[in-house]
């Protein structure tokens, strides 16, 4: 216990060290990740996960003495997100509000965003109203900061201000601006998506797994952000251990994929398939169609890969240049005007695209258009589409494996 005002003031009722400092901010601010990641992201913008009402309410509880953070409003924003993910009207898309933006100023992009109560109402369904939010998180948002503030002031003393100040840009810094700007500007991805989401790093364990933002804007419902097999979620290890404990039952995880040998026809088994893993057959294309081809070319003309085609615009390629700047978009789309089987492929390509992302509820339709569309891919005369054609009619779903 303190002796004096002026041990009070410098170390507080606790008098802790430095290391001991460092430990409490350690475990305050990863909890603070894990109650973003695990209750406000896969649990209530989701509904990938569902937990124990005990420890959804210590997660709501946290979320408003840590962050202000209004569970409705952070489930409506990141819900507009997807639906509306790289145009104008994205909440946080660096692609139209610049990187430096996104990353530096993301609270004040949110805090715009929460002032559209139009889009907060209608994509904030579902979320917790009863009692103690509608009298006390809601309205007194700013009250729970207020609080830590003179918690940790009594407990470390002015040590205790400055970690308060370190826990309440956290989330500012490693969600809005972390995730929210570099996990659409750079990275790794597994899956072509249709926006620019990607992964940060293999691994995520310092922001609970939200560093897999690319397989996530690939399954958007599912709790388990890690799909490949050098790939650690520690959200998904912690959600796995709190069902162990009966604290969390997982509602939702990315299917797998399997693949049947010698199929001749693709049939609802292809179409269903495809429907849950479409951004995985885009990126196969990429991979097992175009780069090869794209090899080829380069090969026949006696140059490297690089020099023939700069990187940007190989990238580029797999969706038309959509990401790309008006001049080269334009050069892009004159180096494939120029080579008719590359332009024959990204024709495939862009007709694919048009199958799987249709939003016709006609599901024989869309199958005889995917029947044609292998039809006339085996009929090209093009090897690496033939092949992909093949392998494509045997798609099926398995149960995702924990």
């Amino acid at each position: 216990m303190p002796v004096s005002l002026l041990d009070f003031l410098a170390g507080g009722l606790l008098q802790t060290g430095f290391w001991g400092l460092a430990l409490y901010l350690l475990v305050a601010t990863q909890l603070t990740i894990f109650s973003v990641t695990l209750y406000l992201h896969r649990s209530q913008a989701h509904r990938g996960v569902d937990f124990h009402p005990v420890l959804a309410h210590f997660f709501r509880f946290w979320t408003w003495l840590t962050t202000s953070m209004i569970t409705k409003e952070w489930a409506a924003i990141h819900r507009k997100h997807h639906a509306k993910c790289e145009t104008e009207e994205d909440p946080h898309s660096p692609m139209y509000k610049g990187i430096k933006t996104v990353f530096w100023r993301g609270v004040e992009l949110y805090r715009e965003a929460r002032s559209d109560r139009a889009s907060i109402e209608q994509y904030g369904k579902g979320c917790p109203d009863d009692w103690i939010e509608r009298k006390l998180y809601t309205p007194h948002a700013t009250l729970g900061p207020t609080l830590l503030l003179f918690v940790s002031f009594a407990l470390f003393g002015f040590a205790g201000v400055a970690v308060w100040a370190i826990q309440m840009a956290w989330i500012p810094f490693w969600a809005a601006g972390v995730v929210n700007g570099l996990g659409h500007w750079w990275g790794y991805r597994n899956f072509e998506t249709t926006d620019t989401a990607t992964n940060l790093t293999p691994w995520g364990v310092w922001i609970g797994g939200e560093e897999l933002h690319n397989n996530h804007h690939a399954f958007p419902s599912s709790a388990k952000f890690a799909l490949r097999k050098w790939e650690f979620d520690i959200g998904w290890a912690a959600i796995k251990g709190l069902e162990t404990l009966g604290l969390a039952k997982v509602l939702r995880v990315a299917p797998s994929l399997d693949v049947r040998p010698n199929i001749n026809v693709p049939d609802a088994d292809t179409m269903k398939a495809l429907l849950a893993h479409r951004f995985q057959a885009m990126t196969d294309y990429q991979r097992n169609v175009l780069t090869p081809a794209l090899r080829e070319e380069a090969a026949a003309a006696g140059a490297k890969l690089r020099a023939l085609l700069p990187r940007p615009l190989r990238k580029g390629i797999v969706d038309d240049g959509r990401w790309l700047n008006p001049e080269a978009r334009e050069q892009l789309q004159t180096w494939v005007a120029q080579r008719p089987r590359i332009r024959t492929l990204v024709e495939y390509r862009a007709r694919l695209s048009e199958v799987l992302e249709a939003r016709s509820n006609d599901a024989a339709e869309r199958l005889r258009q995917l029947q044609a569309w292998c039809h006339e891919a085996e009929a090209s005369g093009i090897r690496v589409l033939q092949e992909y054609s093949a392998r494509l009619k045997g798609y099926s779903l398995q149960s995702a494996r924990a």
